[in-house]
């Protein structure tokens, strides 16, 4: 209830539009953390905690309770989050991990037709734990992220919203 009265379609559409561009910037505000460097790890996560509780009230309690009166306004299943902002220059591989084997691993499973990211990633992961080839869903995206922009693959939407994006070899 706003004051005496109760809030209206067109309220609810405004405050919502608001709530879900506060729910972007929160998104691209941990995204910015989390690309930090790590020398002050304990700062980093407790400000990160923070703003998960931001998060998570405004996911939980107000935007679930706009939905539960407006279920009109429910824009998709899920919201599009960031699942990683690790850029391909901020990966060190290990001595025993060269660049062209990743390359040959998300080669490997890549195909033409569009495909989302997170599929992707996930597929790359399993055909690393196969081969012995000691990365991660992180590095890998990384590195699918680089070679889009270097124009060896190509990708649509946010490519660090793996679950919202898609790739697929190019031609």
């Amino acid at each position: 209830m706003l004051g005496d009265r109760a809030m209206d379609q067109d309220e609810a559409a405004e405050i919502h539009e608001h709530l879900l561009e506060a729910a972007y910037a929160l998104d691209e505000a941990r995204a910015t953390i989390f690309g930090l460097g790590r020398d002050n790890k304990e700062n980093l996560e407790e400000f990160a905690a923070c703003l998960e509780t931001v998060e998570t009230d405004l996911h939980s309690k107000l935007l679930r309770a706009i939905y539960a009166r407006f279920p009109g306004l429910i824009p998709f299943d899920e919201f599009p989050e960031i699942s990683s902002s690790l850029q391909w220059d901020q990966v060190r591989l290990p001595p025993s991990v060269s660049e062209a084997q990743i390359d040959q691993i998300i080669f490997s499973v890549m195909i033409p037709q569009w495909r989302k990211m997170a599929l992707m990633v996930g597929n790359a992961v399993v055909r690393c734990k196969e081969v012995g080839l000691p990365t991660s869903g992180e590095v890998l995206a990384g590195r699918i992220q680089a070679l889009v922009e270097a124009d060896r693959l190509e990708g649509e939407g946010d490519l660090r919203r793996w679950r919202h994006s898609e790739v697929r070899l190019k031609g």
